[in-house]
C-alpha cells in the first residue's frame, strides 16, 4: 500500500512528517527521490522536527553526511550523495554501519546506495505547477 501526501504548504510539512513516520512503522532507512529543487532537504528537515532533532539541521551536500541527535537519544544520519561517483565511496565512508546501526538513515540521490540496502521507504517528490506531492512506498 503507497502512502500519498499533498506537500504543497510548507505548513502541512508536520503533519505530513508525522503520517510518513506512521507509515514507516520499524523503517528507519528512507531513500529520497526527486529532482533538484523539489524540496528534499526542507522535508527532511520537517521530519527531524517532528522526531525533536535537537542540533542545528542543514543540507549534507558537501559533508556528504550529517548526523543528528535527538530529545529521544535516538540518532539521525543524513546523507547527500548527489557528489558521489561511486558505490565504493559509499563503503569507504562505512555506509553499511549507518544502515545497521538502528537509527534513522535519510538519503538525498540514493541512487549510489542501492546495493547496500535491503529493506527501505521509497519517497518521491513530484511537482506540478506550484503543487507538491510525496508518494511513499515500504520495500522489503
Amino acid at each position: 500500500m503507497e502512502l500519498k501526501l499533498d506537500i504543497s504548504d510548507i505548513n502541512s510539512h508536520t503533519l505530513a512528517a508525522k503520517q510518513l513516520i506512521d507509515y514507516a512503522g520499524k523503517e528507519r532507512v528512507f531513500l529520497f527521490d526527486a529532482p533538484m529543487g523539489a524540496g528534499k532537504t526542507t522535508f527532511i528537515k520537517a521530519i527531524c522536527q517532528f522526531l525533536e532533532v535537537i542540533d542545528t539541521m542543514s543540507s549534507p551536500t558537501y559533508s556528504i553526511v550529517n548526523e543528528y541527535n535527538t530529545e529521544k537519544k535516538i540518532k539521525i544520519f543524513h546523507f547527500d550523495l548527489y557528489r558521489l561517483k561511486s558505490s565504493e565511496e559509499l563503503f569507504d565512508i562505512g555506509f553499511e554501519d549507518y544502515l545497521n546501526s538502528g537509527n534513522y538513515v535519510f538519503v538525498e540521490w540514493p541512487e549510489m546506495a542501492m546495493p547496500f540496502v535491503d529493506s527501505y521507504l521509497r519517497i518521491i517528490i513530484n511537482s506540478d505547477s506550484n503543487n507538491r506531492y510525496l508518494r511513499a512506498e515500504i520495500f522489503k
